[in-house]
């Protein structure tokens, strides 16, 4: 939650809601932006009251009545024109993303190619939107459907990805026809604005896509809101269970990303320097702060010393730093809470009973910035805060398992499903794998099995609340409600009266 401000002795940046098409200052509260890197404060960012939500959902509606009847073509091109102008800006966006979140300059220009790759997928609306039809279903009666858009539907978004994950709804749900209302997270809300910029530049009209930021007062009144009819989430399993029993409650359509715990089972006859270099690369990157980071490695057997001394060694040439240093492998948290809330779990290990490998808190950082190492923990189990938890931070646990079916039961036992992975050579493992495993997103010899924007997103379990995932084809099928038509074009001569329930005969 945000820090609130009503006054400050500095000036700093303003960063306004985009409402309309228009840029609004703050009406009252606003909330401090950082850079992680060095812990200063960079900006001060509006705090949407639930006023400020009823006004921007008025004018969505308003908006959406037209966006509805613009030809499919039109909107085809605009999605290709979007794809141009955020592609050929990409350097910038990736610059706005690590000067708030913290990520590497090319971890953030990674995110949003995965980004464009929905925008890419929305480039072939006129496909995504076709309704069926069948003729003759009777003697003389025909049946179609059609695709509709919702109307207006909100967008709630996290601070881990505050460029693809916005990418990820928004463009599907303007695609299909909708206005859309995007409440980025408040801790690093400047790339939505630029994304706003880039959607009005393609030619998406104003009040079709509305930048509200804000903290809980504004997400539940997104929630309450009659006017909105949808609400898409990513974040935390506790906010995502609020928001989908509140918004149902509300008589809204939800689809709520919650947490993980990602486990990767390193089984004996896989490539050890492969599968650490694995482990590393997802469980570090970003530092931790990705939904599908790997944060558990079930290691079978006795490969497991040798796993976790590759882990060990590769974390001793990882450069720590701003993430804007070319040099850099990994950069700080996102603020001081999170680097105080992951520097407990690794205070914590040793006391439940694991083994500190690697202390990420003996890495320093020159400057203020919120920053902690990597860590390894060793002789990790369930029960323990640093195995049950979602730590959103650069900690890597291993645990060690006597074969193939303790790595299966113990990943099955948990109550994260977000994605999972299993490094080996053998083909028969490697399927009797997919079919065993109760996860959304399974990689084979792939650390962080994040689909192409062919494919849809989203885990299982308690990392999804909803029947629907995210981006991609079942993001047409969210956006859009289906309406059946029956026709009957009879001959008047045959019209008589029936109190009989009708019949396809």
């Amino acid at each position: 939650m945000s820090t609130t401000t009503t006054s400050t002795a500095t000036s700093y940046a303003q960063i306004p809601h985009v409402i309309g098409g228009r840029k609004v200052a703050a009406d009252g509260r606003t909330g401090p932006v950082y850079n992680p890197a060095t812990g200063e404060q960079t900006g001060e960012v509006a705090l949407a009251s639930a006023a400020v939500v009823a006004e921007t959902a008025r004018i969505a509606a308003e908006a959406q009545v037209a966006w509805r009847e613009t030809g499919l073509v039109k909107r085809q091109a605009i999605m290709f024109k979007l794809r141009e102008v955020i592609a050929n800006r990409a350097d910038e966006l990736a610059a706005i993303i690590t000067a708030e979140h913290g990520k590497t300059h090319a971890d953030a220009l990674g995110e949003v190619a995965r980004g464009l790759e929905n925008v890419e997928f929305c480039t072939s609306l006129m496909h995504h939107l076709k309704g069926e039809y069948a003729e003759q279903v009777a003697s003389g009666v025909d049946v179609h459907q059609v695709r509709q858009p919702i109307g207006v539907v909100a967008c709630i978004t996290p601070f881990n990805f505050p460029a693809m994950v916005p990418l990820w709804m928004v463009t599907t749900a303007i695609a299909a026809g909708n206005a859309a209302i995007l409440k980025p997270s408040e801790r690093d809300p400047s790339a939505a604005v630029w994304l706003a910029e880039r959607f009005a530049e393609a030619g998406v009209p104003d009040g079709i896509l509305n930048i509200v930021h804000g903290d809980r007062e504004a997400v539940d009144a997104i929630l309450d809101d009659p006017t909105i009819r949808a609400v898409s989430f990513v974040g935390s399993t506790p906010v995502a269970q609020h928001i989908y029993t509140r918004a149902a409650a509300n008589g809204k359509r939800v689809q709520a990303l919650g947490g993980a715990k990602n486990h990767m089972v390193v089984m004996p006859d896989a490539d050890v320097d492969a599968a650490a270099d694995a482990a590393v690369s997802a469980a570090y990157g970003s530092a931790g702060e990705r939904c599908m980071a790997i944060s558990v490695a079930a290691v079978v057997g006795e490969v497991a010393d040798e796993f976790v001394a590759k882990v060990a060694e590769r974390l001793g040439g990882l450069t720590v730093g701003d993430g804007a240093d070319p040099a850099t492998d990994m950069g700080p948290l996102i603020t001081p809470d999170a680097l105080d809330r992951v520097t407990g779990f690794v205070a914590g290990a040793e006391g439940e009973g694991a083994t500190l490998v690697v202390d990420g808190r003996e890495v320093t950082v020159d400057g203020g910035g919120f920053f902690i190492g990597p860590s390894l923990v060793d002789h990790a189990t369930p029960g323990m805060r640093v195995y049950d938890e979602e730590i959103f931070g650069p900690v890597l646990s291993v645990v060690r398992v006597a074969d193939y079916d303790e790595a299966v039961a113990l990943i099955n036992a948990s109550r994260y499903a977000n994605g999972v992975a299993v490094f080996t050579r053998d083909g028969g493992t490697a399927r009797q794998f997919e079919f065993d495993i109760e996860v959304g997103m399974v990689g084979v010899n792939v650390p962080i099995p994040v689909p192409v924007g062919a494919f849809s997103f989203g885990g299982w379990k308690d990392s999804l609340f909803g029947d629907t995932h995210m981006y991609g084809p079942e993001a047409f099928q969210f956006y859009t409600r289906r309406k059946v038509v029956t026709t009957r074009w009879p001959d008047p001569s045959e019209s008589q009266i029936s109190l009989g329930f009708p019949t396809h005969h």
